[in-house]
């Protein structure tokens, strides 16, 4: 199995439009020389202890959750730890992937994992994630007849042959034929200046932008009403059985205690300040918080428990091993690291 097939399965599980805008996801390092998949490891995080398991293994793809390269690079160096891996990837012809908020984002994805956690519920989005829209610009206009508009469609065809125009008669009464054109971003220019050549149209042009459609069950963190509540200490307990951990940070909302009742949870993977802050609910989980943002958070009456950044992630990927070793030929090993680990600690 090649890259490219590889590749094609990864965007089928989570396609990388789910990302947020920011972020650096998909093929980060490519080999030069094409060669079969036969072995791929996953990994939270890519650390040197990483890559040296990947080159025992003679690993052909690692899929690294966080992105080893984020920031643009203008040199490859060996006093940058992240810039030596990326070299020792290249000389080893491993290519390098990145989910990373695309996992997030996805139905079924990280942040649906860690909700499960705490059982059964009524599963809602924070953020909602949206499509992209086949045509992303409405120009409406007013022409004298239906003659013209066939005029100007042909003009349009003629001037974009690649993009497909989609048009309308919103009505039509004394004051002419009242049309409507959709198009996307590349064919806006060539549509405005080939109408502008009409008098109807130079006259009465309006350009609106279409809304993007929203994503059901797609988007940054997630609410559950649980369908069970439970106390503040059985939260607790479920999380660390959930995430592998012996040991949990938590700060009890004002007027909370460890035997109140846990209705409703909010979770964000990571560092999920930015998308839990206002929520209401009885629980914040995520990986880490500043102080003054769990400060924040407790003086509003809810509880926070924070297991550190990767640890809120890392359980994800025995999921994901296994829905993407079914979609790969018995030839593909798919396996777990075993030297990727939260670089924090308690002692």
């Amino acid at each position: 199995m090649d890259l490219k097939e590889v590749l094609e399965v990864l965007e089928q599980l989570a396609p990388l439009s789910l990302a947020e805008s920011w972020d650096n996801v998909g093929l980060l390092v490519e080999p030069s020389k094409p060669h079969p998949i036969k072995t791929i490891l996953l990994t939270n995080d890519l650390t040197e202890p990483v890559m040296e398991e990947a080159e025992a293994m003679s690993c052909d793809l690692i899929i690294s959750y966080h992105p080893p390269l984020f920031r643009p690079i203008k040199r490859l160096v060996q006093r940058d730890w992240k810039q030596r891996l990326a070299v020792r990837a290249v000389e080893g012809g491993m290519a390098v992937f990145s989910p990373h908020t695309s996992w997030d984002s996805v139905k079924g994805g990280v942040n649906d994992w860690l909700v499960a956690g705490l059982g059964s519920g009524q599963v809602s989005v924070l953020s909602q994630a949206l499509g992209s829209p086949p045509h992303s610009h409405k120009l409406e206009f007013t022409i004298r007849n239906t003659e013209e508009l066939k005029t100007i469609m042909e003009e349009l065809k003629t001037a974009d042959s690649r993009t497909v125009l989609q048009h309308s008669v919103l009505s039509s009464d004394s004051g002419g034929v009242h049309v409507s054109v959709t198009c996307c971003d590349s064919a806006l220019t060539p549509t405005v200046q080939t109408l502008l050549r009409h008098p109807g149209p130079s006259q009465s042009l309006s350009i609106l932008q279409t809304q993007k459609p929203p994503l059901p069950g797609h988007g940054q963190g997630r609410l559950s009403v649980l369908d069970q509540p439970v106390t503040m200490t059985t939260a607790v307990e479920r999380m660390k059985s959930h995430l592998g951990l012996s040991h949990l940070r938590l700060a009890l909302g004002v007027g909370k205690s460890p035997e109140s009742s846990v209705c409703t949870v909010a979770v964000c993977a990571g560092s999920g300040a930015s998308v839990l802050n206002g929520v209401g609910a009885d629980l914040y989980i995520t990986g880490e918080m500043s102080h003054h943002e769990v400060l924040d958070a407790v003086a509003r009456g809810t509880s926070v428990i924070l297991s550190d950044h990767s640890n809120s992630e890392r359980g994800f990927l025995s999921v994901f091993r296994e829905r993407l070793a079914v979609r790969l030929p018995d030839s593909v090993t798919v396996a777990l690291s075993k030297a990727d680990r939260d670089p924090l600690e308690v002692v």
